[in-house]
């Protein structure tokens, strides 16, 4: 097998001989070794006989002149190159309980939850990364702002000497209005928790209490409210859809009789980083609602905003679950590998494979015969170690436990040296200089003979099948007290399969380059690569931030997705491309010590720009049937999103490129190679747009579309923002 993607250098060949060289000489030879034979026409069966062995040495000589791949493969094994094991799928996982506890409880990690069972496969597991704890939130403040600001500097407490705290941690007092007497857009009022209760990641209601159908001028099921949660950097969403909101934007209308006073609740879903902060004077974790602007009034819709501001008289709170965070692997504890036989370099198997990169915890336990249980530690290779050194490696791949090698040097080197020694030494040092150049070297210690291997725990999974899509997971492997149920509210992100051959090929000339040292941004975007192990499918490091940030490097990610949207006709939501926190943790570990003194590394997403596009196609008479023609237009949508996409897109099929543009011409190329298309219309690009407030969709006016210097095209079906392709037939 040929590596294609490898530079061409000049080659001089062993044997340069054709397949008429070799059929020449072999008929010069035939009058001296069989002069009877004088007839050397082509169908003569002698000629025919010796014209198949040309070919036969010829195939050989061809074979002969090239570098076999196993050869090339023993090259990097001499390098040390390991195959890169699969990566696992992260997500994160609501745990929703049976009723509100009446103190602190924790779930405990490695909770496995799996999606369900299906006839073609398994079904995927998840083990959760830590234990969960839900805890008894407490409000401690309530604070209105006129407009809305990252960090609020004024302030109103609507708590003091109007509102009274009862033994049960909820407040009540008189009405107070939670917006301007005229509601203005950027309104807002902000609820802070007590710092001392550890709710990172809980899921709470919040009872708000006040006088049912109010009439405040709004549309109840799509109030213009947006609720969010402070994570340390950023006010996050907290309100997953509108119907957690069961007080219809605080209007209470279809839940009591009018006059009468309702309370009903909000469920928000906390960040899993809820740090405690100081807004002005006031220290607590935060929420806030604001008032936004009303749903596609900016277009002019019918739809009104708030026409005087609502009042609340109670605020309570309580949790009702909590997410964490999850990967896509299974643990295996206590499992026993062998015995030792006492012997250098001997290996062992491993059951569970692939095996995922180790964790605190996950290690080889060597029992002795008459000794207590050792705890031995793994290494990349045993170059450093010594007889002391209880040393072993695991090859995550095939799971092949390997011991320290002894090490034997040549009978020559050996007489080499002591020629050396007599030549230049003589005497004792030639003496014990021969010693030493014949005593064996045994690189990391060996397990005693009749010790029995134990691995503590290890854990098994990873690749793309792991990129579930959201609430697939629902299923409990096993029971857990108070936990009524379970789900992912998002997809799973950043599952990659095991590294193939042909990856590392491209893979090692970018290692010896870069040296393990990240200098230039080729460099940090080859280890970013590399310490991901297989999460990130592009990473680009833009040339042109040293100017604006100097001592700064940005590097601009695309996590691996799940693909099979992209089949279904659906494409890639842009959420499923953002990096997650552990992810850019490990990134940033990794590349923290390979950088310079003084750069700093900054991971971000770039930005994503939405493309829909509408246009008319004609089929081909022989296509006029209905089934045929839906067909055809579900295949010239999957090629749109397959096309317009960071991860398939573009024309070498590798991703759209940063910064690259969308014209019209693109996507009638596109279409025209479809089997069945005739002719087609006007073809208009719409583009989605990341605001505020959410995304935007409007018409391309200048015909292309434009993502911006490091910015990327994508593409996805969702009927709310009319995200998706529009493509209708012409009759």
């Amino acid at each position: 097998m040929e590596f294609d993607f490898l530079p061409k250098l000049p080659k001089s060949d062993l044997d340069d001989r054709s397949f008429k060289d070799l059929v020449d000489e072999c008929i010069l030879r035939i009058p001296r070794y069989c002069p009877e034979w004088t007839n050397f026409n082509p169908g003569d069966p002698g000629i025919t006989l010796v014209e198949l062995f040309a070919w036969m040495t010829e195939q050989m000589l061809q074979r002969f002149n090239q570098v076999p791949r196993r050869n090339y493969v023993a090259f990097l094994e001499l390098l040390g190159i390991r195959l890169h094991p699969p990566a696992p799928a992260q997500a994160d996982i609501t745990f929703y309980l049976t009723t509100a506890l009446p103190s602190t409880y924790q779930i405990p990690g490695g909770i496995e939850v799996t999606t369900e069972r299906m006839e073609d496969g398994e079904a995927i597991a998840f083990s959760t990364d830590r234990a969960l704890t839900i805890a008894r939130p407490v409000v401690s403040h309530f604070l209105t702002a006129e407009t809305v600001e990252i960090i609020p500097g004024v302030m109103r407490d609507r708590f003091t000497n109007l509102w009274t705290q009862h033994d049960d941690g909820h407040w009540e007092g008189r009405e107070q209005p939670i917006f301007s007497e005229r509601p203005q857009p950027g309104n807002c009022f902000y609820i802070g928790f007590d710092p001392t209760q550890p709710i990172e990641g809980n899921v709470i209601a919040l009872t708000v209490g006040g006088e049912a159908a109010t009439s405040t001028g709004i549309n109840p099921d799509h109030p213009p409210l947006r609720w969010e949660a402070w994570n340390g950097q950023k006010w996050q969403p907290a309100l997953l859809n509108d119907t957690d909101d069961s007080t219809r934007g605080f209007s209470f209308s279809g839940t009591a009789q009018p006059s009468a006073v309702q309370a009903a609740d909000i469920v928000l879903h906390l960040p899993q980083q809820f740090p405690i902060e100081y807004f002005a004077t006031y220290q607590g974790r935060w929420i806030r609602c604001v008032y936004t602007l009303p749903e596609n009034s900016n277009i002019g819709s019918r739809q009104s905003g708030y026409s005087s501001s609502p009042q609340i008289m109670k605020l309570a709170v309580r949790s009702i679950g909590g997410t964490v965070n999850a990967s896509q692997c299974k643990l295996i504890r206590d499992e026993l590998i062998g015995e030792s036989d006492g012997t250098p370099g001997q290996n062992f198997s491993i059951q569970g494979v692939p095996i995922l990169p180790r964790q605190e915890g996950e290690h080889l336990l060597v029992i002795p015969p008459h000794g207590l249980p050792q705890i031995w530690q793994e290494v990349n290779d045993f170059a450093d170690s010594t007889v002391e050194d209880r040393h072993y490696t695991i090859d995550s791949q095939t799971g092949l436990l390997q011991f320290g090698p002894l090490i034997r040097e040549p009978a020559q080197l050996k007489e080499n040296v002591q020629l050396r020694a007599r030549v230049q030494l003589g005497g004792e040092a030639a003496i014990a200089l021969m010693e030493d150049a014949m005593t064996e070297r045994q690189y990391g210690a060996v397990p005693a003979r009749g010790a029995m291997l134990r691995m503590v725990a290890y854990r098994t999974g990873g690749g793309q099948k792991g990129n579930v899509q959201r609430h697939t997971l629902r299923t409990l492997k096993s029971a857990v007290p108070y936990v009524a149920r379970a789900t992912n509210h998002a997809a799973a992100r950043n599952g990659a399969d095991a590294e193939s051959l042909d990856d590392a090929v491209i893979r090692v000339p970018r290692m010896l380059r870069t040296r393990d040292r990240a200098v230039t941004p080729e460099d940090f975007e080859a280890l970013t690569l590399q310490g991901a192990r297989g999460a990130i499918a592009r990473v680009l490091c833009p040339s042109q931030q040293s100017k604006e940030h100097p001592g700064r490097v940005e590097l601009l990610i695309v996590p691996q997705a799940n693909r099979e949207g992209i089949d279904r006709g659906e494409g890639i939501d842009p959420a499923q491309l953002m990096i997650l926190p552990q992810l850019k943790e490990q990134v940033l570990e990794y590349l923290d010590e390979r950088r310079l003194l003084g750069i700093q590394v900054q991971l971000s997403e770039p930005e994503y720009v939405g493309v829909a596009v509408q246009t008319e196609v004609g089929l081909e008479p022989e296509y006029n049937h209905p089934q045929a023609q839906q067909e055809i237009l579900r295949s010239l949508r999957v090629a749109l999103y397959r096309f317009l996409n960071p991860l398939t897109g573009g024309a070498q099929g590798t991703g759209w490129a940063f910064g690259s543009a969308v014209y019209p011409s693109d996507i009638i190329t596109l279409i025209q190679r479809t089997t069945g298309v005739r002719y087609l219309g006007a073809v208009l690009l719409f583009e989605l747009r990341r605001q505020e407030n959410g995304w935007v969709r409007s018409l391309s006016t200048e015909g292309i579309v434009n993502p911006g210097a490091n910015g990327l095209i994508c593409s996805w079906a969702d009927a709310q923002l009319r995200s998706g392709h529009a493509i209708s037939l012409i009759n």
